[in-house]
């Protein structure tokens, strides 16, 4: 049985990873038949990219940020709904809706509610108050673009935590409520501690999803305004295919492969020592 997955894993992973590496050595435009080699000069290219600079430092501000908000809203959103009933059934199918939605449905949705000429704004001036630059202005674009990916998302992470809070053993919980512990109490000192792996994959999850963004800054924002809301994933689709320079455009994908295993394997390495020391 061992066989087929591990030919499907090497056609799937190993194949295109190798290929990306091989390309990000060459100047290949997408079109000529053989592309030059030219070693590491698309790497030290990124170095001098200002470009590139400025798309990390906003998809490390996505990640972090949404991977907050994600996490928080999940868990919090998990202890609402946990328990069974059909209001709280109900409820998590409310929850994990947008989820489903296409990211690029999910970006046209909200640019025409929150756009210049959009619902919101609409409704704002016929009022007599003041257009809102949800999108035209860079700092206000950043902020909509994570509260949208949160809102998109955290349904994922309601599903996990709730996942995990069934795994709670219920005779701690009545122990601790019985000796008087408070709900914060129980929560901070019985609840938390047990959903150790479920917030360790829930962050993990949520960090490489984030780092990856690309469809949710096509359709939301166009990587306006200016280009200040481009991610490194967004950035390397328009170096690759709309200027037609996939050598460069792989030399930043592998970057950022490599940028997101490294931060996935600290995070989780963290938690686990966290874990570690709370169960010790």
């Amino acid at each position: 049985m061992a066989g087929p997955a591990t030919v499907l894993y090497v056609v799937m992973l190993v194949v295109p990873v190798g290929l990306a590496f091989y390309l990000s050595l060459t100047d290949w435009d997408g079109f000529s038949a053989d592309p030059a080699f030219v070693g590491a000069a698309n790497y030290a290219r990124l170095l001098d990219d200002p470009e590139l600079r400025r798309a990390a430092l906003v998809t490390l501000l996505v990640a972090a940020a949404g991977t907050a908000g994600l996490n928080l809203l999940g868990l919090g959103f998990a202890l609402l709904v946990d328990g069974v009933s059909r209001a709280n059934t109900f409820f998590r199918i409310v929850l994990f809706y947008p989820h489903v939605l296409s990211a690029l449905v999910v970006g046209f949705l909200w640019s025409a509610i929150l756009g210049t000429n959009g619902a919101v704004n609409n409704l704002v001036t016929t009022w007599g108050g003041e257009v809102l630059p949800f999108l035209s202005d860079p700092a206000w674009a950043t902020v909509t673009m994570i509260a949208v990916l949160v809102w998109a998302g955290f349904g994922v992470n309601v599903v996990l935590y709730l996942a995990g809070l069934q795994a709670v053993p219920h005779s701690l919980i009545e122990a601790a409520r019985i000796d008087g512990a408070t709900r914060w109490q129980v929560f901070r000192n019985v609840t938390l501690p047990a959903l150790g792996p479920s917030v360790t994959i829930n962050i993990v999850l949520s960090l490489v999803t984030l780092l990856k963004t690309y469809d949710l800054v096509v359709s939301l924002t166009a990587g306006g305004p200016a280009g200040q809301t481009q991610t490194v994933a967004y950035l390397i689709l328009w170096n690759s295919f709309h200027d037609a320079r996939l050598g460069f455009g792989s030399a930043q994908s592998v970057i950022l492969m490599l940028v997101t295993a490294a931060l996935a394997f600290v995070v989780t390495r963290l938690r686990r020592r966290g874990e570690m020391a709370v169960h010790q």
